[in-house]
């Protein structure tokens, strides 16, 4: 076995633990979530990845993306109603264009927004339980080209890891019970944006460091990170002074 095959399947392995370890004790949706497409965005030939739930009527909403570019496309399928994220949930099969360039008939808006974004390519993967569809991922790409079977095979894994998990943590035998869960989440992505919006504003950041420090805050301090974001919002928590002037704060491993 090559050096770089042993690497490969060692961050591979990590990444499971580490899913699996988010699904015990004290259990964070948006957590998790995240850790899904940062893991996801970390796979060879991948460079960015965003989420899509379904909420309670069955309309997709942005949860999660490794980027703000991946997060910005993921609203602009919505806002347009095309894009690989909506035909895979809709067919319930993955949705893989190795170069845009060849699908602007089908997504005359999205492919132009992709390609200002910087990407080539992307393939779409399912998150479904049999026939419960819950949402879809994106796997952006600055190359044109395809995924390996062998990364797809894995991208699709933790995807799966990932679908049963939010299925057997709710204890999911009634539909009710999932559309809490998603609705929680989904409501939590409202004040995780506000509060990374208060941080930029307050600390000069980008959105994309604020988050780091929201996050990273939350997990040194064992706070639910939506229950952080709140008390920021509401000022009833003010994480800034730990914050030393012209430190980018670190993304959690």
């Amino acid at each position: 076995m090559r050096p770089d095959d042993t690497e490969a399947e060692e961050s591979v392995a990590r990444a499971f633990v580490q899913l699996a370890d988010t699904l015990v004790a004290e259990f964070d949706v948006m957590e998790f979530l995240h850790q899904l497409v940062e893991r996801c965005a970390r796979l060879p030939g991948v460079d960015a990845a965003g989420l899509l739930l379904a909420d309670p009527g069955g309309r997709l909403r942005v949860v999660a993306a490794s980027s703000d570019e991946a997060r910005l496309l993921e609203l602009f399928q919505l806002q347009t109603d095309e894009g690989p994220c909506l035909d895979c949930h809709r067919g319930g099969r993955p949705v893989e264009v190795t170069d845009l360039a060849d699908a602007v008939e089908r997504w005359p808006r999205f492919v132009p927004a992709c390609h200002r974004a910087g990407f080539s390519a992307v393939r779409a993967i399912p998150m479904r339980l049999r026939e419960q569809a819950l949402g879809a991922m994106n796997l952006f790409q600055v190359d044109a080209g395809s995924l390996s079977p062998a990364i797809a095979r894995i991208a699709q894994a933790f995807t799966d890891v990932a679908t049963v998990g939010l299925v057997q943590h709710c204890a999911l035998q009634e539909r009710d019970v999932l559309i809490e869960q998603m609705q929680t989440a989904l409501t939590s992505r409202v004040v995780i944006e506000q509060a990374k919006g208060v941080l930029a504003e307050r600390l000069a950041l980008t959105v994309s460091d604020a988050f780091s420090l929201l996050r990273g805050h939350a997990r040194a301090n064992h706070h639910r990170l939506a229950d952080l974001a709140r008390a920021v919002v509401d000022g009833t928590d003010d994480i800034t002074p730990r914050a030393r002037p012209g430190v980018r704060p670190q993304p959690p491993s």
